[in-house]
């Protein structure tokens, strides 16, 4: 998150206008998201007669600005909203929406005027797809923008030196309240064998903050007359790109291979421990992470939660994760597999919460490398 009581800015080549913003995180509550709101700063004489107008974008694109093909960009607008500044078409005493534009108008003077805009509750968060440390440009990614300008009128040729663009994110955070903690179990028969496998999987919670230890308990009562030779376990993100392919990725984020046996007629209880971290699949492409700001860092993306009624085919790309249980059967004729799935959610507390949670693994085999 942007730290507090700083302020955000950048001017134009020209220095005919300039953004002002007392925060570039907006938050997206489900049922309602934070305004965009800051303040532009004019210059009436580098301007030269000129408007000056101030755009909002949520935009996702799905290739490099190099990839476009035959004068079509692998980009698409999800929303596209504009503002006059100046001239001013109303009081600026009207603008003012927020105490931040408030601070700000009397930190700058008389040639900063208000912008404010209320974003939609239909749109997707800011995440990207993590490309190769080789890879050069944008990536797969929702991306928002402010973008300040002058120009004879709003449909004008925009010079580059007369524009200026901030990027913004827009986050999620985990809910007060939480879902029951997720439970799933499974039974297996297998050939020349009278009694099952039966294997139960479950977590402390649904809700995990990043940075936290998924504590994963094992129950597996071996009744058939296999043996158990592995037992795996791992959280899997999965990012499906819903807006123009409705690809999906499945990636393991953090993997143990514990080397646990069950014999036939014999039983186990056990509590694995896994911690999903960014530091520990930097070179990995296709992971999904949150959006992030020019020179700061960034983590797993978080879980998505869509508000009721919404088309998921116009949130560009969902996120959600899992906890997968696999169990190595071995046998006669080769072995196979008993999986079981155990979906959970990934995401921030709110900045105000003192609950952090924070439960850093106690031994260092248990963090993937």
């Amino acid at each position: 998150m942007s730290p507090r009581n700083v302020v955000f800015k950048k001017i134009c080549k020209d220095k005919s206008v300039g953004v002002y913003m007392g925060k570039r995180d907006f938050v997206d509550r489900v049922d309602s998201v934070d305004p965009v709101d800051g303040v532009i700063l004019i210059d009436p004489e580098a301007l030269q007669g000129r408007k000056v107008f101030v755009t909002l974008s949520c935009t996702f694109r799905y290739g490099r600005d190099d990839m476009d093909v035959m004068g079509i960009a692998f980009r698409r607008e999800l929303y596209l909203a504009t503002r006059q500044v100046y001239p001013p078409l109303q009081d600026r005493e009207k603008g003012v929406h927020t105490k931040s534009q408030a601070r700000l108008l009397r930190k700058l003077g008389d040639n900063a005027y208000p912008f404010f805009f209320e974003l939609p509750d239909n749109l997707p968060c800011s995440v990207a797809m993590q490309p190769t440390p080789h890879d050069a440009g944008k990536q797969c990614a929702v991306e928002f923008e402010i973008k300040a300008f002058s120009a004879e009128s709003q449909d004008s040729k925009v010079r580059k030196r007369s524009s200026v663009t901030l990027t913004l994110r827009k986050v999620q955070f985990a809910p007060e309240s939480e879902a029951v903690a997720p439970s799933v179990e499974t039974t297996r028969d297998f050939v020349m064998s009278d009694k099952p496998l039966h294997v139960k999987a479950s977590l402390d919670r649904e809700m995990y903050y990043h940075g936290e230890c998924i504590k994963v308990h094992v129950s597996v009562t071996n009744n058939s007359s296999k043996n158990i030779k592995n037992i795996i376990v791992s959280v899997d993100q999965v990012s499906n790109v819903v807006l123009y392919s409705n690809d999906s990725y499945i990636k393991s984020v953090a993997i143990e291979e514990f080397g646990d046996s069950v014999s036939a007629g014999a039983t186990l209880q056990k509590t694995y421990t896994l911690l999903p971290l960014l530091a520990n699949n930097r070179e990995r492409k296709g992971i999904a992470l949150d959006g992030k700001l020019k020179h700061e860092d960034t983590n797993l993306a978080s879980s998505s939660i869509v508000k009721e009624g919404v088309l998921k085919e116009v949130l560009g790309i969902m996120v959600s994760y899992r906890v997968m249980v696999k169990l190595i059967v071995g046998g006669m004729m080769g072995s196979s597999e008993v999986g079981l799935e155990v979906p959970f959610k990934l995401m921030h507390p709110k900045p105000d919460a003192v609950r952090w949670r924070r439960r850093w693994c106690s031994r260092s085999s248990s963090v993937p490398t």
